[in-house]
C-alpha cells in the first residue's frame, strides 16, 4: 500500500487559521463508515447522532508550552522543541539549527534554565539534560510558547483556545484537537442524555504528526508516546464493551490509547500506564473502536490512514473531497466529522 494512495487536493485557503467561536459553532460532517451516506450538520448537533448508553472516551492530555528560544555560547540563536519526559532532567527534543546542534552543545534560555545536548535520537531529534534553579514547569509556563502547528501562521489571542475544556494533565507538544470542538455545556448534555464520559492520557509527541516519509505505509515506523489509564476508566470501558455498547473516540489519540491497550490486553483493558507505537492502517481490526469524533486531516497522513481504516480509503477520500467541495475548514482549528454507523 502506497503512501499516495492517501493523497487529495487542498485549496491552501481552507487550512483554518483561527479557531471557531463559540467552540461548537464549527461544522460537523456526519458519514456512514459503512455506506459512505453523509450529512452536513454543526458540532452542537452531535449529540442528535449519540445513543443514550454511548460511552464517549476523550484524551485529557494538556499542551503545554514547549517551545523554548535560547543562545549558544557562541551567540548564535537556537530553538528547543520539547518532545518527550524521559526524567526529571532529560526530553527528548527537536532543535533548530539541526546541523549547528550536536552533541555537547550548551543553549542557554535564562538566567535560570539552560540545557545541554547528550545525544542524537533515530527520529532526526535530540537528548537534551536541562538545568535549572526552582520548579522547571514554572520556568517553562514563563519562557516557553504554545507550540501551533507549522501551517497556522496567525498568532493566537487566547492560548486556552489551543486546549480542551477537559484538559488536566499536562505533558503534550500538541492538542488532542477533536477535542477543541466540545464546551462544557455540550459536555453536560451528553452526559445528561445517559452517555457515559471517560477519560484516558496519551501525551501527544512526534508520533502524532510525523510524516510518513517512506513509500511503502508497512516500512513507516511510529514515534513512541506515553499514556495512562486508570482503573476507573479500564472498568468503565471493558463493562460497556462487555454489553455490547458503542464506544465512541474524540480524537485518534483516544483511539491509539484503547487499541494499544486492548492489544496488549488481549482484548482487555488493563489499567496502568506504558509507551505505544501502535500504526493503525487499512488491514488492522480494531477491537474497541467503533465510532470516531475527529477532525479534517493532512494528506499522506498517518491519522487519515487510521480514519481510513475504521471506514474505508475509498469512503474517505470521498468524504473528503466532498468536505473540500463544501468548503469546510480543516486541520487543528478545522471543522469536525463524525465517523459512525446506521446513519
Amino acid at each position: 500500500m502506497q503512501v499516495s494512495d492517501f493523497n487529495y487536493d487542498l485549496p491552501q485557503e481552507l487550512i483554518a487559521q483561527t479557531p471557531m467561536e463559540p467552540r461548537d459553532h464549527s461544522r460537523l460532517l456526519v458519514v456512514d463508515k459503512e455506506t459512505g451516506k453523509m450529512e452536513h450538520r454543526h458540532f452542537y448537533d452531535l449529540p442528535n447522532y449519540l445513543r443514550p448508553d454511548d460511552l464517549l472516551v476523550f484524551n485529557d492530555t494538556r499542551v503545554i508550552p514547549a517551545r523554548l528560544h535560547g543562545v549558544k555560547d557562541t551567540g548564535a540563536k537556537a530553538e528547543v522543541f520539547l518532545l518527550t519526559r524521559l526524567n526529571a532532567t532529560d526530553w527528548e527534543v527537536l532543535v533548530k539549527p539541526g546541523r549547528r546542534l550536536r552533541t555537547g552543545a550548551v543553549i542557554n534560555f535564562s538566567e535560570d534554565l539552560s540545557c545541554e545536548i547528550l545525544d542524537n535520537t533515530e527520529f532526526g531529534g535530540r537528548i537534551a539534560r536541562f538545568k535549572f534553579e526552582g520548579v522547571f514547569e514554572e520556568i517553562l509556563d514563563r519562557l516557553g510558547e504554545t507550540p501551533l502547528p507549522p501551517y497556522i501562521t496567525e498568532q493566537l489571542e487566547d492560548k486556552e483556545r489551543y486546549q480542551t475544556v477537559y484538559s488536566r494533565d499536562k505533558g503534550s507538544a500538541a492538542a488532542p484537537t477533536a477535542g477543541l470542538h466540545f464546551t462544557k455545556e455540550l459536555l453536560q448534555k451528553v452526559k445528561d442524555m445517559g452517555c457515559e464520559e471517560v477519560f484516558v492520557t496519551l501525551n501527544i509527541g512526534l508520533g502524532t504528526f510525523r510524516p510518513v516519509s517512506v513509500e511503502n505505509i508497512e516500512d513507516h515506523v511510529m514515534h513512541k508516546e506515553f499514556y495512562t489509564i486508570t482503573p476507573e476508566a479500564a472498568d468503565a470501558i471493558n463493562k460497556a464493551k462487555a454489553a455490547g455498547r458503542r464506544i465512541v473516540s474524540v480524537g485518534t489519540t483516544a483511539v491509539r490509547t484503547l487499541e494499544a491497550a486492548a492489544t496488549a490486553g488481549n482484548g482487555i483493558i488493563k489499567p496502568g500506564a506504558a509507551w505505544t507505537d501502535i500504526f493503525i492502517y487499512p488491514g488492522y481490526k480494531f477491537k474497541m473502536i467503533d465510532a470516531l469524533v475527529t477532525n479534517f486531516h493532512l494528506p499522506q497522513s498517518t491519522l487519515l490512514m487510521l480514519v481510513s481504516t475504521l471506514s474505508t480509503r475509498k469512503i474517505m477520500l470521498k468524504t473528503y473531497e466532498e468536505a473540500v467541495k463544501q468548503k469546510y475548514r480543516f486541520f487543528s482549528f478545522g471543522d469536525a466529522m463524525f465517523i459512525t454507523d446506521n446513519l
